[in-house]
């Protein structure tokens, strides 16, 4: 025998590989790491959102003045109530109004931002993050800043002194309702803290558009500008577009935190929510039909969303465009 076959049956022979245990755990079932990782956010969620949400709609078919437990149920004496209340009717009209004005210039303003943002070829990021800074401000906080700094009514305020220096005198911006002056101290406010973060929307957008449209339509002859931006950017922005003015929607009827610190406890210019916080939480406290107004303009925003989204072909395939 030689000495290779020596070798070769003196070494021992390999061990056979143990088949892999299976793992359990974070890397085990993917139902369990589901749950894991979503259930506490659908615990908050059922605690927080839908519990709430169930509970009014209970409270509005009963008398529920100073006790969220009543007894007596009325049907539909509160949504009655509530449609025929002059300062409820009268909010919700005017927030329609306020919606139709704020949604397009808020839309407008972000477009705007986000084109001037992606042409930039220096400092893109720097001009990006100024402009989404004011989303990361408090409503409360710019409200106060507002109301205290630049639309104060007295000659030290920002507006009034610049106003001052072309021999015009003082306004009382949040003071009197006729002429609306206020206004203009709500919208500003609102397109400072909220187009940022549209624009950011926007510029997502626009950096997903392929370059060879682009190129395509320069060969076709079209002009860079305007033709362009009509028949090659504006409709690739159709989905987001129609996403913005949705949100948009929903935030106009649902804004508070400005007005309330803006016009404290005037009995003109009030939201729907702000509203609907002194019916409930005033001096009656009447949570059924503070309830009940709630639903109503729960309903209100469903139905403007559905018809805006109708509209704007929200949902639709590419094919059916």
């Amino acid at each position: 025998m030689s000495t290779t076959t020596k070798l070769d049956l003196a070494s021992p022979a390999p061990a056979k590989a143990s088949p892999a245990k299976s793992r359990r755990g974070l890397r085990g079932s993917s139902t369990f790491n589901f749950w894991l990782f979503c259930g506490p956010f659908l615990v908050g969620l059922l605690i927080f959102i839908y519990v709430p949400i169930g509970w009014s709609i209970w409270l509005s078919f009963f008398d529920a003045r100073f006790t969220v437990t009543p007894d007596k149920f009325i049907g539909f004496d509160n949504y009655s109530y509530m449609l025929t209340n002059d300062d409820f009717v009268g909010s919700l009209g005017t927030f329609t109004v306020f919606a139709a004005f704020i949604v397009p210039t808020t839309w407008a303003v972000s477009l705007g931002l986000a084109l001037l943002v992606n042409r930039l070829r220096f400092m893109r990021a720097f001009f990006r993050s100024v402009f989404f800074l004011p989303t990361a401000c408090s409503y409360v906080a710019a409200a106060l800043i507002w109301k205290m700094s630049i639309f104060n009514g007295v000659r030290f305020g920002l507006a009034n002194t610049v106003l001052a220096w072309f021999g015009i005198d003082n306004i009382a911006w949040l003071i009197t309702p006729d002429p609306p002056w206020y206004w203009l101290v709500i919208v500003t406010a609102r397109l400072w803290l909220q187009s940022g973060f549209y624009m950011i929307l926007f510029l997502a957008a626009l950096q997903n558009i392929p370059g060879e449209l682009y190129e395509a339509a320069a060969i076709d002859g079209a002009k860079p500008g305007w033709q362009t931006f009509r028949y090659i950017t504006l409709p690739q922005l159709r989905a987001t577009s129609t996403a913005v003015i949705l949100l948009l929607l929903i935030a106009a009827y649902q804004a508070f935190d400005e007005f309330y610190n803006l016009l404290s406890k005037t009995t003109w210019g009030r939201p729907p929510l702000v509203e609907l916080y002194y019916t409930a939480l005033g001096e009656n406290q009447d949570y059924g039909a503070g309830s009940a107004g709630a639903v109503i303009l729960t309903v209100l925003i469903c139905v403007v969303t559905l018809f805006q989204g109708k509209i704007m072909g929200f949902g639709r395939g590419e094919e059916s465009k």
